[in-house]
């Protein structure tokens, strides 16, 4: 079993900044590729970000494009999202995940959740 869990959310004025953390532990958590995923309130659960273990290589979503950047840190099985220049529609509630096969851009590609952490933007 894998075990992911966030942290980092809050409060923030627009123009500011965030930053996320997720760390994943369990069965073979030396190699996760990962991904970032946010719902806001009436809406899907949307792609954000996602960076594979091999090479680090991002991926973005294209609201986030820009602003957002995802990093991680293999020894530690943590990933990082570094929220620049939020938006009050940024706000969600935002998911790690595990990703288990697929698409990066597909929730159905991610096999493990985490409980999600509010981020909410003022205006």
């Amino acid at each position: 079993q894998v075990q992911v869990v966030e942290s980092g959310g809050g409060l923030v004025q627009a123009g500011g900044s965030l930053r996320l953390s997720c760390a994943a532990s369990g069965r073979t958590a030396s190699s996760y590729t990962m991904g970032w995923f946010r719902q806001a309130p009436g809406k899907e659960r949307e792609f954000v970000a996602a960076i594979s273990w091999t090479a680090g290589v991002p991926y973005y979503g294209d609201s986030v494009t820009g602003r957002f950047t995802i990093s991680r840190d293999n020894a530690k099985n943590t990933v990082y999202l570094q929220m620049n220049s939020l938006k009050p529609e940024d706000t969600a509630v935002y998911y790690c995940a595990v990703w288990t096969g697929g698409s990066y851009y597909y929730i159905k590609s991610y096999g493990y959740w985490g409980q999600g952490t509010q981020v909410t933007v003022s205006s």
